[in-house]
């Protein structure tokens, strides 16, 4: 039987390769042989384009000698690794993961033909060690962190992603009005008189978009996706199939219509924000009136290297992701509030004994 997935092996001793984020090569996990992309992607090609002309023709059969509900075959697809024989069972979306027998990278080329090829991709430059240092590093500065979790709780799982993402280009054409108020005192005789001055401030103009960013994959959670932006763009180069073995992937699961919306919003405010920036030398500046519209243009689809850590807690997961590029970790950490109630205790009698010398100072 034809395959559907691909398993990245050494071309001279099969062992399982992987991109290495220093190199940025294909290396060999046991010999150590290196590959560029370009040789890679020679070698590999037929085997792609076999796995791509087969795409789904037999996942119907592959699902029927499984004990699944209807849901899970509707969800859920059955693989044959290349290498070993076993099944891998992986949801509708999955496009790059290992085998968890022989522990070779496997590849799904055909959730990248065709429309569902990204554009572009950017590469790991950060690796699994790095991503340790950096989460024992978060941990420092954090007085409320109890001190038994950064000493006592161990990683329980990190994995390399590559989460799909929507980039939009688009212009936003703003108009925007405000009222300002300007005051000045000048003595008038034996009165001090106060003059405030009122205006209408009209601003408009264009403001020009390029790759505004929303995640495409529903099990990252966006406030997280967020928080580690930005991504360095003058490092994206186009997508090939290379930059995936070693690390997990799933094609987009929403849509670029779906996230059309969260693109708009970050459009509408970044210009909300710079022509408000632009109305300066008033006493005070509220927003009367206020219309954006965007002007969707472009929309590209790519892949962006993010590292997720898990770790476990008096029975309590704590979630954290790094940008795989440039490093930057966002995370959840536990509250020790012993600690909470005694700085808050002691920051409230330091108040109050300089209030005390305040008001005694006022007295004498």
């Amino acid at each position: 039987m034809p395959n559907q997935v691909t398993n990245y092996q050494c071309p001279n001793c099969s062992g399982p390769l992987h991109f290495d984020s220093q190199s940025q090569r294909l290396k060999c996990d046991y010999c150590g042989s290196e590959f560029t992309n370009e040789e890679a992607l020679a070698y590999f090609k037929e085997q792609n384009e076999e796995a791509v002309s087969v795409g789904a023709e037999n996942i119907e059969e592959n699902i029927e000698t499984l004990q699944w509900s209807e849901e899970e075959k509707q969800h859920m697809r059955a693989w044959s690794c290349p290498s070993c024989g076993a099944q891998l069972i992986c949801d509708e979306h999955t496009a790059a993961t290992s085998c968890p027998y022989c522990g070779n990278p496997t590849i799904v080329p055909a959730q990248f033909s065709g429309a569902l090829k990204p554009d572009y991709v950017i590469p790991f430059k950060l690796d699994k060690k790095a991503a340790i240092k950096k989460l024992n590093s978060f941990y420092q500065g954090k007085p409320l962190l109890p001190s038994a979790f950064s000493k006592t709780n161990h990683i329980e799982e990190i994995k390399g992603v590559y989460v799909p993402f929507w980039l939009y280009d688009g212009t936003a054409d703003a108009h925007m009005e405000f009222r300002g108020t300007r005051v000045h005192s000048h003595i008038s005789g034996r009165d001090q008189v106060t003059v405030t001055d009122h205006y209408k401030i009209i601003r408009q103009g264009e403001v020009a978009f390029q790759y505004v960013p929303a995640d495409a994959s529903s099990k990252m959670p966006d406030e997280f996706m967020d928080s580690i932006e930005p991504f360095n763009y003058k490092e994206m180069v186009p997508f090939e199939l290379s930059y995936l073995p070693g690390y997990l992937a799933d094609k987009y699961d929403v849509t670029a219509e779906q996230d059309a919306d969260r693109a708009e919003t970050r459009m509408k405010n970044t210009t909300a924000s710079s022509i408000r920036a632009s109305v300066n030398g008033f006493a005070s500046v509220t927003t009367e009136r206020e219309h954006i519209h965007i002007v969707g243009e472009k929309i590209h689809y790519a892949f962006f290297p993010v590292w997720m850590l898990s770790t476990r807690w008096n029975g309590k997961s704590y979630l954290f992701a790094m940008n795989g590029q440039t490093g930057k970790m966002v995370g959840d950490l536990p509250v020790d509030y012993g600690k909470f109630f005694l700085y808050f205790i002691v920051i409230t009698v330091v108040l109050m004994a300089v209030l005390y010398f305040v008001l005694l100072g006022g007295i004498i």
